[in-house]
């Protein structure tokens, strides 16, 4: 019987992804390990492999289809002895019938980096509203009642609530002729679930001249983005701590280590070690001597790691992504700084493999190089800290009672505080300063 390619889910967050190219022709012979297409997801662009020899007898999703959902069928490969016409054939009834739908994609084992935990779309709360056309329509106990009370279709009324609940702000936009009615679909669903921005789409358009603007679709990257941030700061509970940190010992340090960096057969050097590589290798230390800290937040249990596993913040075209460290603890500065490098490449290059970047115990987001001097960024789960870097520039300090300058940075530390209570978190942030203003203690 035909062997089906299936719209592979590459990582436990894809939902989607884009069909970039095929590598393989319709007739082509194939082999197990064949790579037969590229895939673009919203963090990087992969390549699909064949699991099974045969012929390549249909393609049914062509190259540069956007959108394909997990799991539907893109091609099918004959197998030895089939006739591949006829699979060919089956092929082109199968292209016109309707996709399947995309089933929840597979959790990766150990935690996952993303800002919100994957899993299949959520069973509905049991607030359900009305039917209207056989759909269903999740409401607050409020929002019904009001809607109720003013005599309005709640099953009409666009929900912005988690996974378009609807909820009181939305009936009460309704009855002043805010939100666009509710279209007439499917349910919401958890994965699905546009982000709400307060107000309807085409009630923002109303603010702004037409054709003072140029619309733009979110790409699939902005999408997730937007989403899990949003689930981030709606679902946990942040608590943020902030330090100031002088650098002139770093920055010493750093100067003589780079001065003595052997050179390759090229003549370059073998690293060049960057602030943030001390940083990196600062916060994994730190997170070993307040293990406490170095946490997950589960409903069940504490998840307590026994390595750092630091997660980068890299900026790429239309986003960001987090590669990841692992046992940042372990590794030397000069190990740190080249891994950084390679892995910040291939980033910018869609070309990270999923476990490059999933999981992770906690993350770095530097902004100093664009001169920012203080933020405070958002936890990343399943991490419970983040560490946030402003710029280093020098400042008048008080030093034994004598005004003196030295190089200085802001840091700041946003908590999960289900995970990581202030005195932690401040606990930790002193043993990160005391590392980074004395860097040989991070070597030891």
């Amino acid at each position: 019987m035909p062997i089906k390619i299936l719209m592979p889910a590459l990582s436990p967050t894809m939902e989607k992804g884009n069909l970039a190219k095929w590598l393989k022709k319709e007739g082509d012979k194939v082999k197990s390990g064949d790579i037969l297409a590229e895939i673009e997801t919203d963090k990087a662009t992969m390549e699909v492999e064949a699991v099974d020899e045969g012929v390549l007898a249909k393609i049914i999703v062509p190259a540069g289809s956007q959108d394909v959902a997990v799991n539907a069928l893109i091609a099918l490969i004959a197998g030895e002895g089939e006739d591949v016409a006829a699979v060919a054939a089956a092929g082109g009834s199968t292209a016109a019938a309707p996709a399947p739908k995309a089933s929840a994609p597979a959790q990766a084992s150990g935690p996952v980096a993303s800002i919100v935990a994957i899993a299949a779309p959520a069973t509905p709360s049991p607030v359900e509203a009305s039917v209207s056309h056989g759909a269903k329509v999740f409401a607050s106990p409020l929002a019904k009642r009001i809607a109720k009370d003013a005599g309005v279709d709640i099953s009409k009324i666009s929900g912005t609530g988690p996974h378009g609940r609807v909820v009181e702000r939305d009936v009460k936009a309704a009855l002043s002729g805010g939100p666009t009615p509710r279209a007439a679909s499917s349910a919401p669903s958890a994965l699905a679930a546009p982000v709400a921005t307060g107000m309807a789409d085409s009630v923002v358009k109303q603010l702004f001249e037409p054709g003072s603007y140029e619309e733009v679709p979110h790409d699939g990257m902005r999408k997730t983005i937007a989403r899990r941030l949003l689930e981030s700061k709606q679902t946990v509970p942040h608590f943020y701590v902030t330090a100031d940190i002088e650098l002139d010992a770093l920055m010493k340090s750093r100067e003589e280590i780079n001065a003595n960096a052997p050179k390759g057969a090229d003549g370059k050097p073998a690293y060049k070690l960057s602030v943030n590589d001390f940083v990196i290798k600062a916060l994994a230390a730190a997170l070993m001597r307040v293990p406490e800290a170095n946490v997950t937040w589960t409903e069940g249990a504490m998840l307590k790691h026994k390595h750092a596993d630091v997660g980068v913040a890299v900026s790429i075209p239309g986003g960001l992504i987090t590669p990841v460290i692992r046992k940042a603890d372990l590794k030397s500065l000069s190990a740190i700084s080249n891994e950084m490098k390679d892995l910040a490449a291939r980033a910018r290059a869609r070309k990270l493999k999923p476990d490059e970047y999933q999981g992770g115990t906690t993350a770095v987001s530097n902004l100093g190089m664009f001169g920012v001097k203080q933020f405070a960024a958002i936890v990343n789960p399943p991490h419970a800290t983040i560490l946030a870097v402003g710029a280093g520039e020098q400042r008048p300090v008080v030093k034994n009672g004598q005004m003196t300058v030295a190089t200085v940075m802001t840091v700041t530390f946003s908590t999960d505080h289900r995970a990581v209570d202030g005195a932690l978190g401040a606990e930790l942030l002193a043993t990160l300063k005391g590392l980074i203003e004395n860097p040989v203690s991070m070597l030891v």
